[in-house]
C-alpha cells in the first residue's frame, strides 16, 4: 500500500509554510530594522551637520548697533581671500534666515525664500525659548529640509535676532528609496530561495518518519521481529525509533503470549474432553442400570472439575501476564505472614512424614506486598516441596531482612531436577518427565509460572538450584520500596547444584 501524502495537507507543507513565515516576518523585520538605523543615523548626521554650520554662523555673524540711529543690522565677518572661510561661511548661507525680534525679515538666501518666511509667531516662540528649536519644512519641489532655529544675541546684551539654518535632506530620501526599492527586490528572491530550502530540509528531516510509516506497514502477526535501526544521533527521531521497537516488541510479547495461550488451552483441553466423551459414549453403549449411569456421570464430573480448574488457572495467569490483574498492596509484616503459611502446612507435612521448619532471621520484614499474591507464592513452593519430598525428608523456610529487600528461602531435600530439566521448570504446564521412582500426583504445571509472575510482579528476583538427588532450593528477593522498579525479564534464574 502506497503512501497517501496529500501536498496540501502533509506536514512537509505545513513545516514548509510555517519556515517560510517565520523567515518572511524575520526578514521584513530585519529591513525595517536596518532602514529605521540608517534613517536615525541620516538624521544624525543632517544635526551634525548643522550644528557645525551653527558654531561657524556663530563665529561670522555679528548684530550691530549704529549707535545714533540705534539701528541693529546683522554683519558677516569672514575673509573672503580665505577659501576655507568662504567655503564655510558659503555653506552655511545656502540656506539661512534672519528676522528682527517682531519677526520682520531682515535677510535670507534664496533657497528659503522657496521654503517661505518664517509666521512672526514662530520667531518670537523661538526667541523666547533658550533652546534650540527643529523642525522639518519642504520647499515648492517637495525638496525636505532639516530647519535648526535659535537666535544671536546683540554686541551690547541687549536684543535677540532670530537665526534659522537649513540644510537638504534630498539626498537622504534618495538613498532610503533606493533602500526601499532593494528590499522589495530582495525579499521575493529570498523568499523563494526560502521555500526551496525548507522544502528540501523538511523532506531530508522527515525521511526517518516516512521510513517508521513504511515500517509500520510491512509489520503482521507473523512479521513481529522486525525492527527499526537507530540513527546514533541521540535526537528525537532515535527516540521516536527506541519507542516504536519498544511498541513493536509489547506487540510481539502479546501476541505470542494469545498464541502461547491457545496452544496451552488445545493442548491441555484436548485430552480431558476426550476422555469425557468417550466415558459417556461407552456409558450409553454399555450401562444397564441406574448404578452404571452413575458412576460414569461421576467420574465426568471429576474431569469437568479439572477442567474447570485448568481454566480458571489459565485465565487467572494470562490476566496477569498481560497487566489487567494489578497488585493490591499494602502494609505487612512478610515474616509474620510466611510463619502464619508454614504454621498450616504442617498438617500435610506430617501427613508425608515430612519435617517442616521456619526460620525468622530477622525480628520484622515491613514492607508493602500483595498479601494474597504472596500467600499464593510461598503456598505454591511449599505444595511442590511436600509433593516431591520423600519420607524421612525435610523442608526448611527462611525470612530475612536484607537492607531495602527481604530474602525468602524454601529448601528442601527431595528427588531434585535434573539439569536438562531445571530451565523449564518456569513454563507453563511443564513437567517434569518421570523418572523411576513411583512419581507423585501430576499437577497442572502452573504453580511455579504463578510463582515467577508475582515475583516479577513485585519487581523482585528468583534463583532456583537443584540437582538430581540432591533437592531444590528457591531463593526469592522482594524490595521493601513500594516505588522499586519492575524487574527485567532476567529476574528468575536457574542453576544447577
Amino acid at each position: 500500500m502506497k503512501l497517501r501524502r496529500p501536498i496540501l495537507r502533509g506536514i512537509r507543507f505545513t513545516l514548509t509554510a510555517v519556515y517560510t513565515g517565520l523567515f518572511t516576518l524575520m526578514l521584513l523585520g530585519v529591513s525595517l530594522l536596518f532602514r529605521q538605523t540608517l534613517a536615525s543615523n541620516l538624521e544624525a548626521q543632517a544635526r551634525d551637520d548643522l550644528e557645525q554650520n551653527w558654531a561657524i554662523l556663530n563665529a561670522y555673524l555679528r548684530i550691530e548697533n549704529d549707535p545714533p540711529q540705534r539701528n541693529y543690522h546683522p554683519v558677516w565677518f569672514f575673509d573672503i581671500e580665505d577659501p576655507e572661510e568662504s567655503s564655510a561661511a558659503a555653506r552655511v548661507k545656502n540656506a539661512y534666515y534672519i528676522a528682527d525680534p517682531s519677526g520682520n525679515r531682515v535677510e535670507g538666501s534664496k533657497v528659503w525664500d522657496g521654503l517661505g518666511s518664517d509666521p512672526p509667531a514662530e520667531v518670537r516662540r523661538v526667541l523666547s525659548s533658550n533652546q534650540a528649536q527643529w523642525r522639518e519644512k519642504k520647499d515648492a519641489s517637495g525638496v525636505p529640509y532639516l530647519i535648526r532655529g535659535s537666535y544671536i544675541v546683540s554686541e551690547d546684551k541687549r536684543v535677540r535676532y532670530y537665526v534659522a539654518i537649513g540644510t537638504s535632506r534630498a539626498e537622504s530620501e534618495r538613498l532610503l528609496s533606493r533602500f526601499n526599492l532593494l528590499s522589495i527586490g530582495l525579499i521575493p528572491f529570498a523568499l523563494l530561495i526560502g521555500i526551496a530550502t525548507g522544502w528540501v530540509f523538511t523532506g531530508r528531516a522527515l525521511g526517518p518518519v516516512l521510513d517508521i510509516a513504511r515500517a509500520a506497514q510491512r509489520i503482521s502477526g507473523s512479521n513481529l521481529s522486525l525492527r527499526l535501526p537507530s540513527h546514533g544521533t541521540g535526537d528525537e527521531l532515535d527516540y521516536l525509533i527506541e519507542t516504536f521497537n519498544q511498541m513493536i516488541q509489547r506487540l510481539e510479547a502479546n501476541f505470542n503470549q494469545v498464541r502461547q495461550f491457545s496452544t496451552d488451552v488445545s493442548h491441555e483441553l484436548r485430552t480431558p474432553i476426550t476422555v469425557v466423551r468417550g466415558q459417556l459414549e461407552v456409558a450409553l453403549m454399555t450401562a444397564r442400570n441406574e448404578e452404571d449411569f452413575r458412576e460414569a456421570i461421576v467420574t465426568s464430573l471429576s474431569d469437568i472439575e479439572r477442567l474447570s480448574q485448568i481454566v480458571r488457572a489459565l485465565l487467572l495467569l494470562s490476566q496477569a501476564e498481560t497487566g489487567q490483574r494489578v497488585l493490591q498492596k499494602q502494609r505487612l509484616n512478610l515474616c509474620d505472614l510466611i510463619e502464619n503459611l508454614v504454621d498450616q502446612f504442617q498438617i500435610p507435612a506430617e501427613g508425608a512424614d515430612v519435617y517442616l521448619r521456619f526460620e525468622r532471621k530477622s525480628p520484622s520484614c515491613e514492607g508493602d506486598f500483595d498479601p494474597i499474591q504472596i500467600e499464593r507464592m510461598v503456598s505454591n513452593l511449599l505444595t511442590n516441596a511436600v509433593k516431591f519430598t520423600p519420607a524421612g525428608g525435610k523442608i526448611v523456610v527462611s525470612v530475612e531482612g536484607l537492607g531495602d529487600k527481604v530474602e525468602i528461602v524454601v529448601r528442601d531435600t527431595g528427588q531434585g531436577i535434573a539439569p536438562q530439566y531445571l530451565p523449564h521448570i518456569f513454563d507453563r504446564f511443564y513437567r517434569v518427565p518421570e523418572s523411576g521412582t513411583p512419581s507423585p500426583e501430576k499437577g497442572l504445571g502452573l504453580g511455579l509460572s504463578f510463582v515467577a509472575w508475582i515475583v516479577r510482579a513485585h519487581g523482585g528476583t528468583l534463583d532456583a538450584v537443584s540437582g538430581l538427588g540432591k533437592g531444590t532450593t528457591f531463593t526469592i528477593r522482594l524490595p521493601l520500596d513500594p516505588s522499586a522498579p519492575t524487574s527485567p525479564d532476567d529476574a528468575v534464574t536457574t542453576r544447577v547444584a
